[in-house]
């Protein structure tokens, strides 16, 4: 895997790391974020919609990162979109 680091959130301390990166054999975002909790998490569990079923599948999370990061998420939707990614 050739992981691309975006960036980390600037506010992190000693014990959090929110991180954005982009996976370049993929071509998928990774993220790194914080546990939703429990209210969170089942409310995102409780959205049915056409193909998607409620419930989170298993090999699949719910995470939270900071508004503070979307620069980052923007970062690397371009990085992944550029053609020296294809």
């Amino acid at each position: 895997m050739a992981l691309q680091f975006i960036g980390i959130d600037p506010n992190t301390g000693d014990k959090q790391s929110p991180t954005v990166w982009v996976d370049q054999e993929k071509r998928e975002l990774v993220f790194q974020g914080w546990k939703p909790g429990p209210e969170l998490e089942g409310e995102c569990a409780a959205f049915e919609l056409p193909g998607h079923a409620q419930g989170i599948p298993e090999g699949e999370a719910v995470i939270r990162i900071p508004a503070r990061m979307v620069h980052m998420v923007r970062e690397a939707c371009d990085a992944i979109e550029r053609s020296d990614l294809r």
